[in-house]
């Protein structure tokens, strides 16, 4: 059993992690996304109860979105897109602070956020297969929005005309 490669990041409680079991040879590709057993060895012992996939075309920006509970393991499957990660705790003194990665099926790098922390993404290749676990079952009325633009944050995004949805064109500064 190989070790979990974990570091941390400029955001408390924001993990980039490397899967340990990653094969590939000439017939293709094996990466063990998740093993609880490792995940726990290195610390990491969030229970995850829902996995989630999204799949969207070049220019689609999603979010600012999260909760106040749910811890979610995010990673690239297919394609590649640039991810932000926000501290959206108003009660904090690091609100408004976030940082940027760049999650692909090249670099097969996960990132661990915690609640109350934003996530959004923005897809710059073709076609993006995006996967991400959870701690809690999803509801909807519990979820805060931020505009991917809003000035909180000050986030750079490498777009100006991104293709957004009607609840992100909707979102509040």
């Amino acid at each position: 059993m190989q070790k979990l490669e974990v570091k941390l990041t400029a955001l408390d409680d924001v993990l980039m992690i490397v899967p340990p079991t990653i094969f590939e040879d000439h017939r293709g590709l094996y990466i063990e996304t998740y093993n609880e057993k490792l995940y726990n060895k290195a610390g990491i012992d969030v229970k995850f109860v829902s996995d989630s996939f999204i799949i969207s075309d070049k220019y689609v920006l999603r979010g600012i979105h999260g909760d106040e509970k749910t811890w979610k393991l995010v990673n690239c499957l297919h394609g590649r897109f640039y991810i932000v990660i926000a501290n959206c705790n108003e009660s904090s003194v690091d609100f408004g602070k976030w940082a940027s990665f760049t999650l692909s099926e090249t670099n097969r790098k996960q990132l661990l956020v915690p609640p109350k922390h934003g996530i959004a993404h923005l897809i710059l290749s073709e076609k993006v297969v995006y996967h991400y676990k959870q701690s809690t079952f999803f509801e909807d009325k519990t979820e805060f929005t931020y505009r991917w633009d809003d000035p909180k944050f000050n986030i750079f995004w490498p777009i100006k005309n991104p293709i957004l949805s009607e609840k992100d064109m909707r979102a509040e500064n």
